[in-house]
C-alpha cells in the first residue's frame, strides 16, 4: 500500500487590517506633530508626551542660551544672508523657534560683533537653535518609540 499525500496548497497571507495602517499612519502624523510643537516652543514636544523633567530642561537652556546672546549683543541672522555662513547661522538662529522672535526684538540697537562679548553672543545664538532642533528630534524619536 502506498501513502497518498495531499497536495501542499500555499495559505495566502492574512491582510494588514486597515485599522492597523491608519493607526500607524496616525502615530507618524502625531509624531510630526510633536516635533513641529517641540521646535516651535522648546520643549513643548517633551511636554506633550509627559517627559516634564526634559520639557523643562530644555526650555530653560534654550530661553537662558538666547537671552545671553541677545544681552551680549550677538548677531541674529536673517533670510537675507550674503553667503552659505549666513545662511546656515539663519537656520541655527530659527531653530530657537519662538525665540527666535524674542531675539530679534531685543536686537534694536543691533548686532556688536566687533567685541568678543558679540561674537559670543552669536554663538550662544546658534547653539540655543542645534539643541532646541536635536531636542525636537529626540521629542519625534519618543513619539514613534525609538527613544525613551
Amino acid at each position: 500500500m502506498t501513502e497518498q499525500s495531499a497536495p501542499i496548497v500555499p495559505v495566502p497571507e492574512a491582510p494588514v487590517p486597515a485599522r492597523e495602517e491608519s493607526a500607524s499612519a496616525a502615530s507618524e502624523n502625531r509624531a510630526w506633530a510633536v516635533a513641529f510643537a517641540g521646535w516651535l516652543v522648546p520643549g513643548l514636544g517633551h511636554a506633550l508626551q509627559r517627559m516634564w523633567g526634559r520639557a523643562l530642561v530644555v526650555f530653560v537652556a534654550v530661553g537662558l542660551l538666547v537671552i545671553a546672546g541677545a544681552s551680549m549683543r550677538g548677531n541674529v541672522f536673517t533670510s537675507n544672508g550674503n553667503d552659505a555662513f549666513d545662511t546656515l547661522g539663519y537656520i541655527a538662529d530659527l531653530g530657537t523657534g519662538c525665540f527666535y522672535f524674542l531675539a530679534r526684538f531685543m536686537e534694536r540697537t543691533g548686532a556688536d560683533v566687533s567685541h568678543a562679548g558679540g561674537d559670543y553672543g552669536t554663538r550662544f545664538l546658534a547653539t540655543a537653535g542645534v539643541l532646541n532642533l536635536l531636542a525636537a528630534l529626540h521629542a519625534f524619536e519618543a513619539a514613534r518609540g525609538r527613544k525613551a
